[in-house]
Formats: C-alpha cells, structure tokens, sequence
C-alpha cells in the first residue's frame, strides 16, 4: 500500500503457490542425468567426455550384437521380426522409466506420435531389412552419410540455417568414415541393388525423424521417457500389424522359437 498526493493507492502482488510454467521432468540446468546416474558434480568437459564415450560403447555392442543376430544362419529373411522384438524391448523400458519421473502426462498428441512411430519403424526396419541383401560394412558406409541427410531434414523441417563451417565439418566427418571404413583390407562392400534402396530409404526417414522428434519436444515439452514409451509402443503395433496381415509373424516366431533364447539375448 503507498500514499500519493493524499490518496492511498492499493497494490496487490499475487505470488502463485506452485508455478506450472515448467514440466517437473525438467531438471535445473546444472543437474544432467544420463541412464539415471547424476553427472552434475563433474565438469562441463568430464561430462561431455562421458557421453560421447557412452554412444561409442554403446554403438559399438549394438552394432556386434545386430551383425551376429543376421550371421545366424537362416535368419536374414527375419530382420522385421528383429524390429518388433526390439520395439517390445524399448517400450517396456520406456514405460520403466517413465515410472520414476515426476510428470507422467502425455503431452505431445497422438498424430505427432503416429507420424514419429511410423518414421522409427521406417528407419529401424528397412535399416535391419537390409542386412539381409548387404554386408554389415557396406551398411556402415551408408550409415556414415546420415549426418548429411539430417541437416537437409533440419533445414526444411525446423527451418535451420548451416554456415559454411558446418557443411563443410559434415562433408569432412562423413567422407572420413567412409575411408576409415574402406581402410581395412579385409573389408569388401556388397552393394546389392535391393540393400541399397532399402539403406536409403531407412536414411530418408532418419533425416526426418531427429527433426520431427526435437520440434515436438520443444514445442509441447515432452520428455524423453514418454517419447521413447509412445513412438515405440505405437511403432510395435505397426510392424505387428504389417507381419500378421504379410503373414511373415508366423514363420519368423516358429525360427527364433528354436533359438529363442540367443534372438532376444542379442535383441
């Protein structure tokens, strides 16, 4: 209350009692988490360290783990399968996950979701498809090209803007992975038609899935738990839906029942 000229004017200041304007799964921006171990107490470099080394381990495994699933013999025809068991894996860990946040809701619409469901599966499965015509090597070499597809993506999609620099560390990066891959003599590409247009097409929907993914998360603000639950879980009832009516389900589970126990080990 303030007095001014002989009248007394009244200010009223409301405090909210629980501010909603940010999601409870937003942590403050010194705390990272990552596979929920705190890495808030190392530095900014020692955290960076950690991560990049984590996608390299972590890549790495699934990378040997996918080649030696498809070195089985009799299962290359399966790789859809391979996708499914894999989507039912990453939907129950979703669903775990989102189990220890705070905010369960689900906040980006079920179109957004359909739409990203059906790019992940176009991406994973046409990627898992195609080892089944190319060699793992001469996946990789593809797959080594993809940082450049996604920049298209960003640019027509969240209306990006890459300088000189950025196109240029991009061509440097992608075409240094393709040599390093061809580096090793034992290493010969298969490049069989069919594998080709399968890579590409899984490249196509990569380019979009990042950008559809970090638009809707930043627009409705999403968190990564509910991302990983929906698009996946979605995703699985697409490819259950395509092996039933394809009448692929049936063979592929009659195989794996005989090696069950390696197929999800390895998935």
């Amino acid at each position: 209350m303030a007095e001014m000229n002989g009248s007394r004017k009244h200010i009223s200041i409301s405090v909210p009692d629980q501010p909603d304007t940010m999601s409870p799964h937003i942590k403050s921006a010194e705390e990272l988490r990552v596979i929920g171990f705190n890495l808030s107490d190392f530095s900014r470099t020692m955290q960076f360290a950690i991560c990049v080394a984590g996608v390299f381990v972590f890549y790495l495994v699934y990378g040997y783990m996918q080649e030696l699933i498809f070195s089985l013999e009799g299962f290359k025809p399966f790789g859809w399968y391979l996708t499914l068991v894999q989507f039912a894996f990453y939907s129950t860990f979703g669903l775990i996950e989102l189990q220890f946040t705070q905010d369960k809701r689900k906040r980006i619409p079920w179109k957004t979701y359909m739409l990203i469901a059906f790019l992940t599966v176009g991406t994973m499965g046409l990627s898992n498809t195609s080892l089944g015509y190319l060699n793992y090597p001469t996946q990789i070499i593809f797959k080594c090209c993809k940082l450049i597809p996604v920049m298209i993506g960003g640019v027509f999609i969240q209306g990006k803007r890459y300088n000189f620099t950025d196109i240029s560390a991009a061509l440097c990066m992608s075409f240094g992975l393709i040599w390093f891959t061809l580096a090793d003599s034992k290493v010969t590409p298969n490049f069989n038609f069919v594998g080709i247009t399968l890579i590409s097409m899984a490249l196509c929907a990569d380019a979009a899935i990042g950008n559809v993914q970090e638009k809707a998360m930043k627009l409705h603000n999403g968190s990564n738990s509910e991302m990983v639950l929906y698009s996946y879980s979605i995703g699985f009832v697409y490819i259950l839906m395509g092996l039933f009516c394809t009448r692929g389900l049936s063979p592929a589970f009659v195989f794996c029942s005989q090696v069950s126990l390696l197929i999800h080990i390895y998935s």
